[in-house]
């Protein structure tokens, strides 16, 4: 969940600190309070375009700080690798940028710089915004797929379709790497014959060069671990006052003790145990030193291994292991080239027995897919209904493609607000209330199997009022029952269905205006609530409406 939104110097706003929680979050304000700010910082912090026009006048630079509390970071984690950046601590993960008057900007990831593309990306896995803003996965067809995917659950049988699909995609790339040989194949294949018999005679393994640098840093030091062993032999127990023969003298003085004071018996036997331990431990490294010899003949032969296993590592790149799998690689590449044509025929039959079998399991995944995109289409307008479209048509267009990783399927949610129009895919709709609209029937009907743990609303309430806002509400509240949702709202009705309320004002001081944003008391709520139903002038009828719309949510 998103746990604070810190905003300085941005637009009209000096300085905002927004303590989120978890559930359904409300922003409201009066038109023109700025409102959007919050928008616009989330944007920025996700990798949006900035422009120095946004740092608030008379102020260097401007910045917007989020802190993310993350139950399960290990998606985000293998991401932030990836990108050369720190991993969450504790769970949390910061986002920073920072935007200078001059133009300049710079953006950090758990106070380490980071690109704006990392931003993006991390952003994807986070948050989706929805309203009149480019952030928005619904209108990737990618993600359409994942959503239909998610709707049908047929994981099993997409990993069943993507395990043929690498299999055929790696026999087609071996195909190909025949048919673009080299213009001189005879000397590629001497070239393999080469490296071949050079990573063979070299007989690399990964545990035997461990091996080898334990022993070699063993030999290249035994004077002085014969010297050390010797010298704590005889502290511990050959001189004349070592270690064993002053606890000989204590273990008399115990035994002595023991007849003279009730409980001194296990003291002696204590001082016994040391005394063993001291002859097991002498023997110990006795044993371990006779066994180290300074053999210059054998330490010339590791230093030789040792300087072999390099020589191999910075030729071939990569790990004694990695090694051994370039190996098995050139001797594959080889057996190609020395029997081309009868590699090409193995190949061509392999592929098409492979097609055959992608073809099939292609077919079974886009029948289930076919049959969730009829039970999904029926559902999402049911929530259609509910949400004022109530002539509204919803479908989702299959267009076959050529095999892929996510399937022979290409998908497009199409859409259609009123009876008689042509239903448009989602990326021709105009309206964003509309949009995002549909983007609530989805989560709605999605929100256990949806994976983006915040998802931001703004304009949701667009050109809707009454009954149809309050369903607006009871949504939200439902989808906030499986993720965090703020929701930037005009509507009364939506706002008293929130967890935590936050009000956005104006306020104009001597010359300069600034915008600032406070998380209501409940009383205030209800003044904020009853100025939204009947305007600033307050009456006792909408303040006791208020009081009934938030004890009814």
């Amino acid at each position: 969940m998103l746990q604070s939104l810190q905003i300085k110097n941005l637009a009209l706003v000096e300085s905002v600190r927004m303590e989120f929680q978890p559930g359904l979050n409300v922003v409201t304000g009066e038109t023109g309070a700025g409102k959007s700010i919050i928008i616009g910082a989330l944007n920025l912090l996700l990798g949006e375009r900035a422009d120095k026009t946004m740092v608030r006048e008379g102020a260097d630079q401007c910045s917007i700080e989020a802190v993310f509390q993350l139950t399960d970071h290990k998606e985000i984690n293998r991401l932030l690798q990836d990108c050369g950046l720190p991993p969450c601590s504790d769970g949390l993960l910061i986002l920073r940028r920072l935007l200078s008057a001059s133009g300049n900007g710079r953006q950090y990831v758990n106070d380490s710089p980071a690109t704006v593309q990392a931003l993006k990306t991390i952003g994807e896995l986070l948050v989706d915004l929805h309203g009149p803003h480019d952030h928005q996965s619904l209108l990737n067809p990618e993600f359409q797929l994942y959503l239909l995917d998610a709707f049908a659950s047929d994981e099993k049988i997409l990993s069943a379709y993507r395990a043929v699909f690498e299999e055929y995609h790696e026999l087609s790339n071996r195909k190909a790497a025949l048919l673009s040989d080299a213009k001189d194949p005879e000397r590629e294949i001497d070239m393999l014959k080469f490296q071949v018999k050079e990573l063979e005679a070299a007989a690399l393994d990964e545990n035997d060069e461990a091996n080898i640098l334990n022993e070699q840093k063993t030999l290249a030091h035994a004077e002085r671990i014969i010297q050390l062993s010797s010298e704590i032999q005889q502290a511990l127990y050959d001189a004349d006052e070592s270690a064993f023969n002053r606890l000989a003298a204590v273990q008399s003085a115990a035994g002595e003790l023991a007849r003279l004071m009730p409980g001194a018996a296990e003291w002696q036997n204590e001082i016994k145990s040391l005394a063993a331990r001291i002859q097991e431990l002498t023997r110990e490294i006795s044993a371990a030193a006779h066994k180290i010899e300074s053999d210059s003949a054998r330490l010339e032969r590791l230093d030789n291994r040792i300087a072999l296993y390099q020589k191999l590592k910075n030729k071939y790149g990569g790990s004694a292991a990695d090694l051994a799998k370039m190996l098995s690689r050139f001797r594959e590449r080889l057996l190609d080239l020395e029997n081309r044509s009868e590699r090409l025929a193995l190949l061509d039959a392999e592929i098409s027995r492979c097609r055959a079998k992608l073809d099939k399991s292609g077919k079974e995944l886009g029948k289930l897919r076919q049959e969730a995109a009829v039970r999904l289409s029926k559902a999402v307008q049911k929530q259609l209904k509910d949400l004022a479209f109530a002539h509204s048509s919803f479908s989702v267009r299959f267009t076959a493609v050529e095999p892929r990783s996510s399937g022979m399927d290409q998908v497009e949610l199409m859409f259609s607000p009123n009876k008689g129009e042509t239903e448009k895919s989602l990326r021709q709709i105009a309206s964003s209330g509309e949009m995002s609209r549909v983007m609530l029937a989805l989560k709605t009907i999605l929100a256990s199997q949806d994976r983006i743990p915040l998802l931001v609303f703004d304009e949701i309430d667009e050109n809707v009022g009454g009954q149809t806002a309050q369903v607006v509400g009871v949504k939200l509240e439902e989808l906030a029952g499986y993720h965090q949702v703020i929701c930037i709202t005009h509507q009364p009705q939506v706002a008293a269905r929130g967890r935590a309320h936050f009000a956005v004002s104006k306020k104009t001081v001597g010359e300069r205006t600034a915008s600032g944003v406070s998380m209501l008391a409940p009383e205030e709520r209800v003044d904020e609530i009853a100025r939204m139903l009947g305007g600033k002038n307050l009456t006792s009828v909408t303040l006791k409406h208020a009081r009934e719309m938030l004890e009814r949510k």
